[in-house]
């Protein structure tokens, strides 16, 4: 035998061997995706929700829509049903089985898509999707930013007033450090567990949760900028 033909023998062995893996992978998402789902904007100012079906429909599997997502999201009137399309592509489709729009699994329970001259949208089990929304309106109110050794160095309001899309207004309180003086946030969001402050020039600050409840500035320095709800 040649060496050739030991190298095809060889992944053709190979290729046999995973193809049940794969198959595998495709038929747990899918298992996974059946269910209740929030679709949305990154920072859920338009939301609606998908209920994923187990049961054939055409070229891919049912589900419902709820009747104010084609007002939230104009696109979701072309879609008729869903699939899942490789190892991790979970698509929303039409009736000829076209993507509206395909989703691939970003974070745990997370999936990102991109529908082009639109953005970015998000696709997550519903459940969680309320909980992230009770959360965020925890954030409204008075916060102080203070540095690691706890002096104070700023006062601050997040507000639940829309400020373009996806973010809400900020506002500092007077006599702030002049370093976050000159940031001077004019908007926040809350995206993937993080608080993001931005400026009217578009620079970005990012807040992560710590273990002591408190919101500090990342990347970490030795002189950490913390905030900490009034």
């Amino acid at each position: 035998m040649t060496a050739l033909r030991v190298v095809a023998l060889a992944i053709a062995a190979c290729i046999a061997a995973m193809s049940p893996a794969r198959a595998q992978d495709a038929t747990t998402l899918k298992k996974d995706m059946v269910g209740q789902w929030e679709l949305s904007t990154t920072e859920r100012s338009k939301t609606c929700v998908v209920t994923l079906k187990g049961d054939a429909a055409g070229h891919g599997f049912k589900l419902e829509l709820e009747p104010a997502c084609r007002t939230a999201l104009p696109f979701t009137k072309d879609i008729v049903a869903w699939s899942v399309k490789g190892l991790d592509i979970v698509r929303l489709q039409d009736a000829t089985g076209e993507a509206v729009i395909d989703f691939t699994e970003v974070e745990a329970g997370i999936f990102e898509g991109l529908r082009q001259g639109e953005g970015v949208y998000i696709l997550q089990d519903l459940a969680a999707a309320r909980s992230m929304a009770k959360s965020m309106d925890q954030m409204i109110g008075d916060w102080a930013m203070v540095r690691g050794n706890g002096q104070p160095v700023c006062g601050l309001t997040l507000t639940n007033t829309e400020a373009g899309p996806d973010n809400f207004q900020v506002f500092l309180k007077p006599k702030c450090d002049p370093a976050i003086a000159q940031f001077n946030p004019t908007q926040w969001r809350l995206e993937r567990g993080q608080i993001i402050l931005m400026s009217k020039a578009g620079e970005t600050w990012q807040f992560e949760a710590d273990d002591n409840a408190q919101w500090r500035r990342v990347p970490d320095t030795a002189d950490p900028l913390i905030m900490l709800r009034q």
